[in-house]
């Protein structure tokens, strides 16, 4: 059974403050290189591979599309027809700006709630721009959010570190969405 068209959401709190997202989901997927900040306007799709996750004993690689979502407001009325068909979601906040911390709950409620998602399809990414010095420390999160998978992330002391922690997570989105077509097919069958 092949199993190499996963759909993945990325998305940030706010509108006015860096937060990363956009390089980081570049580094991630191994896209073009954008440093400067520009807030991402609706939607920008990133197609990719990644031979470090297969979904069959051939070791054919799986291909991803994550789709890199604008964290502005008036973009809301989009968010319906972003979320359909995801299999997983990625929440990046700047973790230096109290205000995500707060905007996170919310992004978790649409993206991952309202879309019967399970705690298991979402990674929250505490990204840190470069040069801020700050520690990875515990971050107070409200529940249900301190339940999910929390990767530190700043890609100028540690890049390989979020690497792996994604590639992580892809397979086990992998897994999850085989898992459950198998579950369907059996229902079928039976």
């Amino acid at each position: 059974m092949a199993l190499c068209d996963d759909k993945l959401m990325e998305s940030q709190p706010g509108t006015s403050v860096w937060s990363g997202k956009t390089v980081l989901a570049n580094f991630l997927t191994e896209s073009s290189d954008i440093t400067e900040y520009n807030p991402t306007q609706g939607v920008r799709i990133l197609e990719f591979e990644n031979p470090h996750v297969t979904s069959n004993d051939k070791g054919t690689a799986c291909e991803f599309e994550l789709w890199d979502c604008g964290g502005d407001p008036k973009f809301e009325s989009c968010w319906p027809a972003l979320m359909k068909d995801s299999h997983g979601v990625v929440i990046v906040f700047n973790a230096d700006t109290p205000s995500h911390l707060k905007e996170i709950d919310m992004w978790y409620s649409c993206f991952v709630q309202q879309q019967l998602l399970q705690d298991t399809q979402c990674l929250l990414i505490a990204h840190h721009k470069p040069g801020s010095g700050s520690d990875k420390g515990n971050l107070s999160l409200s529940p249900p959010l301190n339940k999910l998978k929390l990767v530190h992330s700043n890609l100028e002391d540690d890049p390989e570190e979020i690497r792996v922690e994604f590639i992580k997570y892809l397979k086990s989105i992998v897994n999850s969405v085989s898992e459950s077509r198998d579950r369907e097919e059996m229902s079928i069958i039976t």
